[in-house]
């Protein structure tokens, strides 16, 4: 990738003679920074938008993804909602109270996971330059994949078009020269739309847009600026750096590069994933392990199911406890071969759970799996018998093929425990494809 910029390294130029005037060594970062492409691509309202999709009576309605009514946050809020005030990471108390008349659907975080790993098949198509900042937006640089497939705001149409056609499900694309900018860009365009900001017309872009939308500025940060007189992007990147670094310390050259659309960052790829885990909020406390056995084992098995599906295997399984006061505990232990056996990983979480649990209420519980780095060792006997490892192929070929709830242990059957793909398991089995 030939035309990516890693050897630029961060600006920092000595201040300019006037008071807003990028300096040589700045204006020439700037010109290596414009050659880049860089397209950052935010899913509209994901969870809510894959519930819509995955529920037609739901479109168009007023939709929030969310926990218990008392004591829930908002996990996603549809566009039809969010006029009433509702918004992620918000209370469901108060949201409920904002939109009474809202439907509330329980997150299906499985599914979710299922639509972001194909959203991020579609980025591979036209870069390997990925940086995943969650399950739902990305950096993409796009530098030197225009030769392929046409300019910029060409790819983010065909990026998006892709995700619609093949997903049914909206995105918002900003294009720019640096990360920063396409974030903004990418903000604006929403919802459903992209926004592309050609390297000259980035200073120009910026100047009218609130500090606040400076990366780095937080509400204190923000009184500072606004008592200084600098409300907007554009007042501050008409000062003198020296100025700003004697009020705002080392930020202050930082924020004004950032005024200027100087912003030398890469995309840097995704590393891989270290362990795989899965873990449920309980809807109200449950206390004493034989309730808990259910879901420790439903949490177990996804888990295994993971590690398959991934070709992957580990040794060290962590089981995590959250107290109704909002204590976190943290055991685990150390298998002595790796596996991807659901009841392997299961014997193992319930020793952890009977040693670690003391009688207290409990909100959450989670078991995860470090992924096992190291070559493997030859051992005497093997890890997991061939009678396993075919009963588990089975299983996994039913499940993809029926749906997860379709066979499972007559312990998670019988509880309200969720299975792979977040719905909780009911009795009798539902043996129908699951309708995702």
């Amino acid at each position: 990738m030939g035309a990516n910029s890693r050897a630029c390294g961060p600006a920092r130029a000595r201040a300019a003679t006037r008071p807003g005037t990028p300096s040589t060594s700045d204006r020439a970062v700037r010109v290596t920074l414009a050659m880049r492409a860089i397209i950052h691509v935010d899913m509209d309202a994901f969870y809510a938008s894959v519930e819509q999709r995955d529920n037609p009576s739901l479109k168009g309605k007023p939709l929030i993804v969310g926990g218990h009514a008392q004591r829930g946050v908002v996990v996603a809020a549809s566009y039809e909602v969010r006029p009433f005030g509702v918004r992620s990471a918000m209370p469901m108390s108060r949201a409920m109270k904002a939109a009474p008349h809202a439907i509330v659907v329980k997150p299906r975080f499985p599914a979710y996971a299922e639509a972001s790993e194909q959203v991020f098949a579609i980025f591979e198509r036209y870069t390997p330059l990925i940086e995943p900042l969650s399950l739902d937006e990305a950096f993409l640089d796009v530098t030197a994949s225009v030769g392929l497939f046409g300019a910029p705001a060409d790819i983010a149409r065909r990026i998006r078009k892709d995700i619609a056609d093949e997903l049914k499900l909206p995105c918002s694309a900003g294009i720019a020269t640096v990360k920063f900018v396409a974030k903004i860009a990418s903000d604006l365009a929403k919802p459903n739309g992209q926004r592309e900001v050609r390297a000259e017309e980035t200073v120009a872009f910026l100047a009218g847009l609130p500090v606040s939308r400076l990366w780095g500025v937080g509400p204190k940060t923000e009184e500072v600026l606004q008592r200084s007189g600098l409300k907007t992007i554009g007042d501050v990147s008409t000062k003198d750096v020296e100025w700003l670094e004697a009020r705002l310390g080392t930020s202050g050259r930082h924020l004004w590069e950032l005024a200027q659309g100087i912003d030398a960052r890469e995309v840097v790829p995704d590393r891989a994933a270290k362990s795989v885990g899965a873990e449920d909020t309980f809807e109200e406390d449950l206390t004493g392990v034989e309730v808990l056995k259910p879901h420790i084992h439903a949490q177990a098995l996804r888990v295994a199911r993971r590690l398959r599906r991934a070709g992957v295997k580990g040794r060290v399984v962590q089981l995590k406890l959250k107290l109704a006061d909002f204590t976190l505990l943290t055991r685990r232990t150390t298998l002595r071969e790796v596996t991807d056996d659901g009841q392997a990983l299961y014997r193992a979480a319930l020793e952890l759970l009977e040693r670690a649990h003391e009688g207290k209420p409990i909100r959450l519980t989670g078991v995860s799996v470090q992924l096992d780095e190291a070559p493997p060792q030859l051992g005497l006997f093997p890890a997991a018998s061939p009678r396993t490892a075919k009963l588990n192929a089975a299983l996994d070929r039913i499940a993809d093929r029926f749906g997860s709830k379709a066979i499972t242990t007559a312990d998670i059957a019988g509880s309200d425990a969720p299975s792979d793909d977040g719905h909780r398991s009911e009795r009798p089995v539902d043996k129908r494809r699951d309708g995702r």
